[in-house]
């Protein structure tokens, strides 16, 4: 395989060659780091020969990634990632900040961040000739797992929680994936999943427990250097005066922690190549009702604790985070830090957003909900340039876009009943 020479646990440190271990580590449990060669790699290219590649899409970091190119003439699978960067300057006048930008990852094909996983990992088990792909998800997981498995005629079974939105259901029904409603929450469904994994041998694609899929997250750090690299240029044209000035500051929202490693550990590779001169800072966004991870970063502990999860963003809704250590790792090592938000929050974030263009699910409105409170207890400064990441399209859950905004008037259909409500 390209550039990968095995796996190294996260916890432990224990190093595994190909062939030798699939998801976690034998010796704990661990989560298992990808490894690849990163002087092979050095060797091999620059910067320049990434960001010159004409691919618009995650592939076009092929020569950082553990897998080969997938075969096949152009399908939705090999159009995830390259998502656009927007500029937010009247919510960067509002929140007091010179620089604000957002991520909008509801470009991709099944309108979600976990696109990016989905397409690494069913690529990687199409290189293992695995029959059938498996995970448990609230809905963005299963509808990019299925999308991208129906691109190459690869068979999925999801099981989710029957309090997935029904929007997200309805996505996995029309990929055609054997859709499994459980009567439990995520992480009955996660367990499930395992299980059904082990005892039928299908390959599970579960975030946070199969190495591979924070290996396509992690593209999403490639793609904000990429852009960082020219609105940094951009930025120091229009103010000569700039000399030096706060590491841009990224807003992730988190749930099982898999989205805020993955893309730590993009930067890590960057490092690693000499590509970087330092980490931009990383700060996870919980819900209040799902913090376990905020709750063992701010008592300075890598031990996770569980939770009853209840929060209305399903994606972030999570008692066990099963990338936790990661997830405050990401935070820790970058001199970010971690912010809890209620749901009242990530309401009103949903119809700022929309105020400006941009539809997000509760989830991805959880990161902007973070800024806004970070902004207003000094967590960032007028001079921090911020980038949120907005992980997934509002029509994912439309019961939760309603609570956001007031009710459409109705009215007879007269021009005097037109005045009368404006």
């Amino acid at each position: 395989m390209k550039n990968f020479s095995g796996y190294k646990c996260s916890l432990c440190g224990a190093e595994y060659l190909q062939g030798q271990v699939t998801y976690t580590c034998p010796k704990d449990g661990g989560n298992l780091d990808i490894i690849l060669d990163y002087e092979t790699i050095k060797k091999k290219f620059q910067p320049e020969d990434i960001t010159s590649r004409t691919e618009s899409s995650l592939w076009r970091y092929l020569p950082l990634l553990p897998v080969d190119e997938p075969a096949g003439d152009s399908t939705p699978l090999h159009a995830a990632g390259w998502t656009p960067v927007f500029a937010l300057p009247r919510l960067a006048e509002k929140l007091r900040l010179k620089h604000l930008w957002l991520k909008d990852e509801s470009r991709n094909p099944t309108a979600s961040f976990k696109d990016r996983a989905s397409a690494v990992v069913v690529t990687r088990a199409r290189e293992l000739k695995s029959e059938i792909v498996v995970t448990a998800s609230t809905g963005n997981a299963g509808a990019a797992l299925a999308g991208m498995s129906a691109a190459v005629g690869q068979k999925a079974v999801i099981f989710a929680p029957k309090s997935a939105p029904q929007a997200k259901v309805a996505q996995l029904l029309i990929f055609g994936a054997k859709v499994i409603l459980v009567d439990g929450a995520y992480d009955d469904a996660f367990d499930l999943t395992i299980k059904a994994a082990q005892e039928f041998g299908w390959y599970c694609r579960n975030t946070g427990y199969n190495p591979f899929t924070a290996e396509g997250k992690k593209t999403a750090a490639f793609e904000i250097w990429e852009w960082w690299i020219e609105a940094h240029r951009e930025w120091h044209k229009k103010d000569s005066a700039l000399e030096d000035h706060p590491p841009l500051s990224i807003f992730v929202s988190v749930g099982d922690g898999n989205i805020i490693s993955g893309i730590h550990k993009g930067f890590k590779d960057l490092l690693a190549l000499g590509w970087i001169p330092n980490m931009p800072r990383i700060i996870g966004v919980q819900a209040e009702g799902s913090a376990a991870i905020a709750n063992a970063f701010h008592a300075n502990t890598e031990i996770v604790t569980p939770v009853s999860a209840a929060t209305l963003a399903d994606s972030i809704s999570v008692d066990l985070p099963r990338d936790g250590i990661r997830a405050v790792r990401a935070a820790k090592e970058t001199g970010g830090t971690y912010i809890t938000v209620t749901d009242d929050e990530i309401i009103q974030s949903i119809a700022e957003l929309g105020r400006m263009g941009v539809f997000a699910e509760p989830a991805g409105a959880a990161a902007y909900a973070g800024l806004v409170k970070a902004a207003g207890l000094g967590g960032v400064g007028g001079d921090d340039p911020v980038l949120v990441l907005n992980t997934g399209s509002g029509l994912k859950d439309v019961r939760a876009a309603m609570q956001a905004v007031p009710s459409a008037p109705i009215i007879e259909p007269t021009l005097e009943a037109v005045k009368r409500i404006l």
